[in-house]
């Protein structure tokens, strides 16, 4: 799996850490008082001036953090420190006053604005002097630790992304522990800033009327915190079944190759040796996982390459999948501004994202992008939240952001799903001849399962292991064992080497270093397949699922952008209705999806010791 996109919008914001700033720290002309009585119109005062507020704000906020993204230095650094603390310290006061309507009956527009403002701060400050100070320089701090970090190897300097490269083209397992290992020790640093950063946020949870940080991103969905975290646990045992028949496969064919002593077929998988660096997405392992005597189908790298695609061409062919569906071209700002490749002369933050700078259109994307199927993926994805961002600025400022952070990952992820070889045939990189035959169907599933079904427990892992530490379950003398306690249990992996509490393993991902709450991508996955169903039933489709495209069609377009429209003026499954006719996300499409290869699998296993 790719690394996920960090997304600025207009309730999230971050750009790496609680992104938040100011040109000025004083209170807006006309903000209502704080020590009146708290009444519907008070409320309506109070609302209108956050978000004009707000909307001043964010301008100036969008570009400290795309030039700190695009030029990682001292000052970049201190800019940020500087626009986040006094950020953060308007964002509390903000939500610190929406706290006082909770209890008053408002309209229901007024009612959704001030929860959206309540529940607006992904790390929140206390409102004591000095704290959002100290809590900006601690998530700066980690952001740069993680997207500075270079490893040793094979005698040069070497950054994440060629890793991520390397990862999942070096098959030799000492070369794969060398790698894992030394990326993994760019992490060490972050404990004792993590530790603090929990302390201080969840002191500003509890002054929002939280119990902790976990808590209150769980709250997040328009329903109660705890109903939240049980439908999560709904919908993965709905796709639980499918994940254990896969690894079950994987480990077999790894233990083919590899022999008992490297990947005993009775025991949690080496996560070094799954073709990424959190073993997350198992799609590079398709040489391997291939099912016996299939023909290889086709190699999406290999055709980008020989076509001698450049990144720009790669991100101008993913706008095209959007507007053959009836949106305008991109401005000519986003080719002017966009960062599509790492530049030579300066660090930047090179995981992938896409910005709204001015929450109006001027739309970016930042990826270092390389020619491969994987990326050509990310890009697709990146431009759906651009279109998604631009669709929905018609919007008051508080619903310019999409229905929940879930819907946001999964437009572009839907998208992503039409990469079909009938898509590479319509965009003239595979031939008609080349086109795989109904017979190749499990293979095609397969690469696709690697990629998706992988990803469905990694992504639980990230944030069970932060509501445990927020709400204390998990201290901070146990984060490591912790850490690989829950990626035991849910994605059976373990470590290839010991793994100790002076080690945090944890930063090693982004996410974690740079705070970005992760249920959104497992809720994203599951949408994902569920918009692509309905959108092949709307487009009539009658071939297998797995083959659909929508590229071209207008009226399934038309659909999509009135979903689009909407943002975050609705609870969700107004949104979802409004798109699939279901007001439920359900795991049902997904495994409607992978039925012939959860079929397959199921009869390769037969005789197998599953589980870990």
């Amino acid at each position: 799996m790719f690394a996920k996109p960090l997304l600025r919008t207009a309730t999230s914001w971050i750009a790496i850490a609680a992104l938040a700033a100011c040109a000025t720290t004083s209170s807006p002309t006309g903000a209502s008082n704080a020590n009146g009585p708290a009444t519907a119109q008070s409320a309506a005062a109070f609302v209108q001036s956050a978000e004009e507020e707000l909307l001043r704000r964010s301008e100036y906020e969008g570009r400290v953090a795309w030039v700190y993204n695009t030029n990682i230095t001292f000052d970049t650094e201190w800019l940020l420190q500087r626009a986040d603390a006094e950020g953060t310290e308007a964002r509390v006061r903000l939500a610190s006053e929406a706290g006082r309507y909770a209890n008053v009956e408002l309209p229901a527009d007024t009612r959704r604005k001030v929860d959206l403002l309540r529940l607006s701060l992904v790390l929140p400050a206390p409102q004591r002097e000095g704290a959002a100070s100290e809590l900006s320089e601690i998530t700066t701090r980690l952001a740069s630790t993680y997207s500075t970090g270079r490893i040793e190897y094979q005698g040069r300097q070497v950054t994440l992304d060629e890793l991520e490269t390397l990862m999942g083209t070096e098959r030799n397992p000492a070369r794969l522990e060398e790698m894992w290992t030394k990326w993994h020790a760019v992490a060490a640093p972050m404990r004792d800033d993590y530790t603090r950063m929990v302390e201080i946020a969840n002191e500003g949870a509890r002054d929002l009327g939280f119990d902790n940080v976990g808590q209150m991103w769980l709250s997040n969905y328009d329903m109660p915190a705890a109903d939240m975290e049980a439908e999560v646990e709904r919908l993965w045992g709905q796709l639980q079944p499918f994940y254990e028949q896969l690894h079950c496969y994987v480990r077999a064919r790894l233990n083919d190759r590899y022999g008992d002593a490297v990947v005993p077929e009775d025991q949690p998988i080496r996560a070094d040796l799954l073709g990424n660096m959190w073993a997350q997405d198992w799609s590079t392992l398709m040489p391997i996982a291939r099912p016996p005597g299939a023909r290889a189908t086709y190699d999406t790298t290999q055709l980008l390459t020989r076509a001698h695609y450049t990144p720009v061409q790669m991100t101008e062919t993913a706008e095209r999948f959007y507007t053959s569906l009836g949106f305008p071209e991109l401005p000519d700002t986003f080719w002017e501004r966009s960062l599509l490749t790492r530049p030579r002369d300066r660090d930047v933050v090179c995981h992938a994202s896409a910005w709204d700078i001015d929450n109006v259109d001027d739309l970016r994307v930042k990826q270092c992008i390389q020619i491969n199927a994987e990326h050509f993926q990310t890009i697709h994805h990146e431009l759906g939240h651009n279109f998604y961002q631009r669709a929905y600025n018609q919007q008051p400022y508080l619903y310019r952001n999409g229905a929940h952070d879930g819907f946001h990952e999964a437009i572009g992820d839907f998208v992503a799903l039409n990469i079909t070889p009938e898509y590479l045939t319509e965009i003239g990189l595979l031939r008609r001849n080349q086109i795989p035959s109904a017979s190749s169907d499990v293979s095609l599933l397969m690469e696709r399962a690697l990629e998706k079904i992988s990803f469905l427990p990694f992504a639980l892992t990230m944030d069970q292991w932060r509501w445990q530490v927020f709400d204390g379950r998990i201290t901070p003398d146990r984060y490591n064992a912790a850490w690989w306690e829950l990626r035991e249990r849910y994605q059976g992996i373990r470590p290839p080497n010991a793994r100790d509490e002076t080690m945090f393993d944890p930063g090693a991902k982004y996410h974690i270093a740079a705070n970005v709450p992760y249920l959104r991508y497992f809720l994203s996955y599951v949408l994902q397949f569920q918009f692509y169903e309905a959108a092949c039933r709307q487009a009539g489709w009658e071939g297998p699922l797995h083959r659909c495209t929508v590229y071209g069609n207008r009226e399934v377009g038309e659909r999509f952008a009135r979903m689009l429209e909407m943002g975050a003026s609705h609870p969700w499954p107004d949104a979802l209705e409004a798109f699939t006719g279901t007001r439920q996300m359900d795991g049902g499409a997904m495994a409607r999806y992978f039925q012939p290869l959860m079929s397959y699998m199921q009869e390769e296993n037969r005789g197998r010791t599953c589980g870990w």
